[in-house]
């Protein structure tokens, strides 16, 4: 009697493994950078980690949850996903509910916790778009009928957004969905009119307030500007070049001794730096790079449409944060204040990130399934379809009638 097979569960342990470490270099990065703020504010060393942590064991649930969770159910949620936007986004706007910090209301207070529903959004939108644009891909070449109608509902996102006002985070959701609009198979034509369009109007809005322009030119000339919108840069450059090749030594930053503004948080990846110098830095983009590609991989080999296009806007939402993140803060791009993925403080943004990596680990899960049990089913017919040879005895054919 043959033993019965033990079940797979099919675990893209590289993606885990890779989404594990740079959680928890995170966490530990966070404590570093904001031991001596949270000493000055709250009396407690350990605040910001303390909090953190609360976060990430909720994120790593949700990760859990997202990774047994058949991806292919988001498609009956998608309108309600729009809708629940829409309506997080809205809340915002709403005395009393939404939180204002820094001149900016981006947040949403619920049960002494403070979330950011443009960070939800980012990952609504991906499912929304990836949905829809599946179910188009017999037309997905006609412009009007195909490829503009689900950009509506990103232009409702844009707007609302921009209430807050919060245009880094607005800009990656408009740029993400023209990818996946690539993506699905949108002639080239179309995509760069659109594009042409969404750069003109972010280049509009940021020139209708003077403070918003200087934060974009800004950083062309930092040690100029010091005294003003430079500032925060030029700490970062004291910070990465204090760190090195091996860095100052882990919890030995000056920097984040209230010189380098918002150091736990945009600019934790200064502060990597200058405690961990190169090395650190080549070690969480190491990571990130390794998280990437598997995503892409898990995308390129997902048959389901609807899938593969998830797979690839949730890796499009991640290279662009890191981009936009690492190059404010190396000032090769201007300051945005979109957080580095797993790493800087933030409960929405550390959850959404979770969220989505359990996603992907799901597609990749019943992406290598279907691959499996495919390759044995081609298996079982070459077997049967392969004439048995008997060795050492004669054959007796019978003539055909």
């Amino acid at each position: 009697m043959q033993e019965p097979k033990k079940k797979n569960l099919y675990i893209d342990w590289v993606l885990i493994v890779s989404v594990a470490l740079l959680t928890l270099f995170g966490l530990v990065m966070i404590y570093s950078s904001s031991f001596v703020i949270g000493y000055e504010r709250f009396d407690n060393i350990t605040h910001f980690f303390d909090r953190q942590l609360q976060w990430v064991i909720v994120s790593a649930f949700l990760f859990m949850f997202f990774m047994f969770f058949p991806y292919r159910h988001f498609r009956k949620l998608a309108p309600w996903i729009v809708l629940g936007s829409i309506i997080l986004l809205a809340l915002v706007q709403v005395p009393g509910v939404g939180v204002s910090v820094n001149e900016a209301t981006r947040w949403v207070s619920i049960a002494g916790f403070q979330i950011q529903p443009s960070e939800f959004v980012k990952l609504g939108s991906i499912i929304y778009l990836s949905y829809v644009y599946s179910r188009k891909q017999a037309y997905i070449n006609k412009f009007l009928s195909g490829v503009l109608p689900p950009l509506i509902v990103v232009v409702i996102f844009f707007g609302l957004i921009m209430l807050q006002p919060d245009l880094g985070t607005a800009t990656s959701i408009v740029i993400v969905a023209g990818l996946i609009a690539f993506c699905s198979g949108a002639r080239k034509l179309h995509i760069i009119s659109l594009g042409t369009v969404a750069g003109w109007a972010v280049y509009h809005y940021a020139q209708s307030a003077e403070y918003r322009m200087n934060r974009l030119i800004g950083y062309r000339t930092p040690f100029e500007l010091e005294a003003g919108v430079g500032y925060q840069l030029v700490q970062s450059y004291i910070a990465i070049a204090h760190g090195g090749l091996t860095g100052a030594g882990f919890g030995q930053s000056v920097q984040k001794l209230f010189y380098l503004p918002e150091a736990h948080t945009d600019f934790i990846l200064a502060i990597v730096s200058e405690e961990l110098g190169i090395l650190g830095i080549a070690f969480v983009f190491a990571c990130m790079l390794i998280i990437i590609i598997r995503g892409v991989v898990i995308g390129a080999r997902c048959k389901d449409a609807f899938g593969s296009l998830l797979a690839f806007g949730i890796v499009f939402q991640l290279s662009i944060q890191v981009l936009f993140n690492a190059g404010a803060v190396s000032g090769v791009l201007p300051i945005t204040g979109i957080p580095f993925p797993f790493i800087s403080y933030g409960g929405s943004s550390l959850m959404v990130t979770l969220a989505s990596m359990g996603i992907l680990a799901n597609i990749s899960r019943k992406t290598e399934k279907d691959r499996h049990e495919n390759r044995e089913d081609e298996e079982y017919v070459e077997e049967e379809e392969t004439p048995k040879v008997t060795y050492g005895k004669k054959q007796h054919l019978r003539p055909v009638r």
